[in-house]
């Protein structure tokens, strides 16, 4: 195996990125560390953002970010697709330019209904609080996997990803990638991506776990899961042995459960059992902010997964990435890796 093209999937939201203070969070009621979708009380948020001098627009939203990150170390042109809906605006063109000028192709969906979503991204300190307007992001369709630029991208491709966010969206979209994956015998990855995710959409979740050969998620979400599902337990490394063997639409490729813990060691469970991958240390001096480090980790793995790396070799990629990025400001990286 080797070679192989990506295909991301999920929500594009151009980041409204900016350094706060605690009293900012304090008064949209949002948490360091955490991920929500943008309710009426927090509409004014963006605005406020805009405004502030030290503002930064980022092509994001949590597939597209690792999708940039794996083009990003894979150096090619040609072997990363996202799809998405995004508004027929000035924000869905910066959108579509800069991800076109990294090389990503991207055949969007757009559409007049709704402006193209938005991140807030609070920065405080070296923690972030993500609030998302999904807005046109929430419009995508799963007749747009029927126009002839993503049936391409979904044929040629050997690696599927999408974020556990998109459940929010389109189940039958990722039901159409995941049924593809399994009958063909290619690689559909997600991510369980927030604990809100779990709590509240877990009946869409489950639906689309049978479909998954490798899952993604942090500690958090792990043990949002075990106590969502009941597992009887809060031990990282026996919930990612359970949820490797939960049921699984294609049987002839075993599951792999992999769940990053910041600088603590990454865990993944495989059909052989659980091993543990020591992070690297990053002084903390040299962190600028820890955004996108989890999509950061997934692109670097799904890189090297494309170019039929073993899985350790994958993990390595990861930790690189997500190094990479905290030492940035949003999810951004320098022009060519060091790996």
């Amino acid at each position: 195996m080797s070679a192989l093209k990506i295909y991301g999937m999920g929500n594009p939201l151009l980041d409204i990125s900016a350094e706060v203070g605690e009293d900012m969070l304090t008064k949209y009621e949002l948490k360091p560390g955490n991920a929500v979708l943008a309710e009426e009380k927090h509409l004014p948020l963006y605005k406020e953002l805009a405004v502030r001098p030290d503002v930064q627009y980022i092509p994001g939203g949590a597939t597209l970010n690792s999708i940039r990150v794996a083009r990003w170390m894979l150096q090619a042109k040609d072997r990363c697709s996202y799809v998405g809906c995004i508004g027929n605006d000035e924000f869905g063109n910066i959108m579509k330019s800069k991800a076109e000028a990294e090389g990503l192709n991207v055949p969007f969906m757009r559409t007049d209904e709704e402006v193209t979503g938005t991140c807030a991204v609070l920065v405080v300190g070296k923690e972030r609080s993500l609030c998302a307007n999904l807005a046109a992001a929430n419009k995508f369709a799963d007749t747009h996997m029927e126009t002839d630029a993503v049936k391409t991208a979904i044929e040629e491709a050997g690696i599927y990803y999408i974020a556990g966010f998109f459940l929010t969206v389109s189940v039958p979209s990722i039901v159409k990638v995941g049924s593809h994956a399994a009958e063909k015998n290619k690689i559909f990855c997600m991510n369980l991506s927030a604990p809100f995710i779990i709590q509240f959409f877990g009946t869409q979740l489950a639906e689309a776990l049978p479909y998954t050969d490798i899952i993604f998620a942090n500690e958090d979400e792990a043990k949002e899961y075990a106590n969502t599902n009941k597992l009887g337990t809060e031990d990282v490394k026996e919930i990612a042995t359970k949820l490797q063997s939960i049921e699984k639409k294609n049987t002839t490729r075993p599951r792999i459960v992999i769940f990053t813990q910041g600088c603590s060691p990454t865990v993944v469970a495989t059909a052989e059992g659980v091993k543990e991958y020591p992070v690297e240390k990053i002084d903390s001096s040299k962190i600028v902010d820890t955004n996108g480090a989890g999509d950061a980790f997934v692109g670097g793995f799904l890189a090297k997964l494309a170019d039929g790396k073993p899985i350790e070799e994958a993990v390595l990629a990861g930790h690189y990435s997500a190094g990479i990025i905290i030492q940035h400001s949003g999810c951004t990286f320098p022009d060519v890796p060091g790996l």
